[in-house]
């Protein structure tokens, strides 16, 4: 063990009222968070991808999207990379799985703006089939994070050799000396409506849970966090019903899975709005060994969820005041972050 993580293991000890016995003792806290970046793009047609839509995002495009407007859009991300978690977990997210980026240059781009550098983020990244040049990736803090490795699982339709979607994002690896399988999702978007396209989330459900499976088939035990923005709520059945995540930890069962912002959705609580209904599309989803419901806190195990959704992420007026503040509504030019609040948990265990 180097010194430079030793000095930061000392530094992440925190002192948490916990058991029954109202005792305090020394923990420590880990952030993982999670961001839709909404059309994270440069300004750059990238041939290989969507023209139409990426000349969208040029100076001579619909948007009239200029370095400016692109450097205004990475400098508003990164505050709020810099913000998160960090009323708790002074030191912010060790780990940060996005979506919506465009390509390996805006997160080179993202992790240099000048509030998060000195976190010096590394990036793991694959290039995905999506139509519209989208792909997730995951940012993680190299002085607690060891990257093991990393792999892009592909989704396909059984009836359209056509389709093309955001693959799903594995990365393993040991946080703080824990062994720690991370899943970054994308889903189909609910474009034609949630029921027409509901069977495109039921495959991308199927595909994560085989993931999942995979990962327990090799060891039972497995700590396995699934993040994302999977365009459907706790309750729907590509979450409730094939990925068979529930909202109470009570009711997990070994080998099951826990949603995390399960209790948040049962409050009314979204990450983001469309016509009047709020929606609670980003979640964390934990496999049971990430539990401890007797608080003995020996291993790192799930302390919190948090709907990042702070004022300066809001619109402040008009009709859609409440609603996230956006980079962009059509053409028009807002200059707000994304249509997207993000999220974050805490892991804890016994320093």
């Amino acid at each position: 063990m180097n010194l430079k993580y030793c000095l930061f293991t000392l530094i992440l000890i925190f002192k948490i009222s916990f058991s029954q016995k109202n005792s305090s003792n020394q923990l420590i806290l880990e952030c993982i968070a999670f961001y839709n970046l909404e059309n994270l793009f440069d300004t750059i047609v990238d041939p290989d991808t969507n023209k139409i839509l990426q000349e969208d995002f040029t100076p001579l495009g619909k948007k009239k999207y200029n370095t400016d407007k692109y450097k205004l859009k990475l400098n508003r991300l990164a505050t709020v990379i810099d913000t998160l978690g960090k009323e708790i977990s002074p030191f912010g997210p060790s780990i940060i799985g996005v979506c919506e980026i465009e390509n390996r240059l805006v997160l080179d781009d993202l992790v240099s703006q000048k509030c998060i550098a000195d976190k010096h983020y590394k990036i793991v990244h694959h290039e995905s089939p999506d139509k519209r040049g989208i792909d997730c990736a995951l940012l993680y803090d190299p002085s607690h994070f060891e990257l093991f490795l990393s792999k892009s699982i592909s989704l396909s339709m059984p009836n359209d050799k056509n389709f093309k979607t955001r693959d799903q994002l594995l990365v393993t690896g040991k946080l703080l000396g824990e062994k720690i399988h991370f899943i970054v999702n994308h889903w189909p978007s609910r474009r034609g409506g949630e029921s027409k396209s509901r069977p495109k989330r039921i495959q991308a459900a199927i595909l994560c849970k085989s993931i999942v499976d995979s990962i327990q088939i090799a060891d039972e035990n497995a700590k396995v966090i699934i993040m994302g923005d999977f365009n459907d709520d706790p309750i729907s059945p590509s979450i409730k019903n094939i990925l068979n995540a529930k909202g109470n930890p009570q009711m997990v069962k070994e080998g099951q899975l826990f949603n995390a912002m399960g209790q948040h959705f049962k409050n009314g609580i979204g990450t983001l709005a469309y016509r009047d209904q709020w929606n609670l599309f980003d979640q964390f989803i934990l496999s049971s060994s990430l539990l401890d419901l007797e608080k003995n806190y020996d291993d790192f195990t799930f302390y919190k969820s948090v709907i990042f959704n702070k004022s300066f992420l809001k619109n402040q007026k008009g009709n859609f005041k409440g609603y996230p503040y956006r980079t962009f509504v059509g053409s028009r030019f807002l200059g707000g972050y994304s249509d997207h609040f993000p999220i974050y948990m805490l892991l804890v265990k016994k320093s």
